[in-house]
């Protein structure tokens, strides 16, 4: 017996390359999930410090960090609850201007991103050097809003988001891994949208 034709099937939709797998596009939406409750911070009173394994700990203020130079990102980003937003627009600084600053010593090969609500997330090193990662305090144009991460958040685009640490005051470099906050609740601890590294095992 023959098959249904291909007018009664319809067109194939071709899924779109920039797409992780488990990923889909949400459009102009952007979700807003945060582990904690959203804390009001005045950017006058805000401040970003690198420390831990580093030669030279620092810290920025609102504007110390406002004069370093500006970089900006803009491409995609991934949330391990399955969306993806294309064409994003951020502005900032990148995380190698401040490690530059800083000098991260030889043994430093991991760094815990701190919240100014406690949050915490662990990344390797690796990962928010060489041009992919950034604070930043802009979004498309605009000042970051408060509900994702404003006045200024961690951007490590090319991870799962719950990586990129919304309200980020603290960059602590380390010798050795040290699980964050949902790393310790189950989730994969590098988080790479293209391997479905969404919980430990994947």
């Amino acid at each position: 017996m023959p098959g249904p034709t291909r007018g009664f099937l319809g067109r194939r939709r071709e899924r779109d390359p920039r797409l992780p797998p488990g990923q889909y596009d949400v459009g102009r939406d952007w979700p807003v999930l945060t582990a904690e409750p959203t804390p009001r911070i005045a950017p006058e009173t805000w401040s970003i410090t690198v420390d831990g394994r580093v030669e030279n700990p620092t810290t920025w203020t609102w504007d110390e960090a406002h004069l370093l130079p500006r970089s900006e990102y803009r491409g995609d980003i991934h949330c391990v609850t399955t969306w993806s937003k294309f064409d994003t627009w951020f502005a900032g600084v990148s995380v190698d201007t401040l490690l530059e600053a800083t000098r991260p010593t030889a043994d430093a090969h991991f760094v815990v991103a701190t919240s100014k609500t406690g949050y915490t997330t662990n990344l390797p090193l690796a990962d928010v050097t060489g041009g992919k990662a950034w604070v930043v305090w802009e979004y498309d144009g605009g000042p970051l809003p408060v509900e994702h991460g404003g006045p200024v958040r961690l951007l490590v685009p090319h991870l799962y988001f719950w990586k990129s640490a919304k309200w980020v005051t603290r960059l602590t470099l380390l010798q050795r891994d040290q699980p964050g906050f949902w790393e310790q609740n189950g989730y994969h601890d590098r988080g790479d949208p293209w391997r479905e590294q969404r919980y430990q095992g994947d």
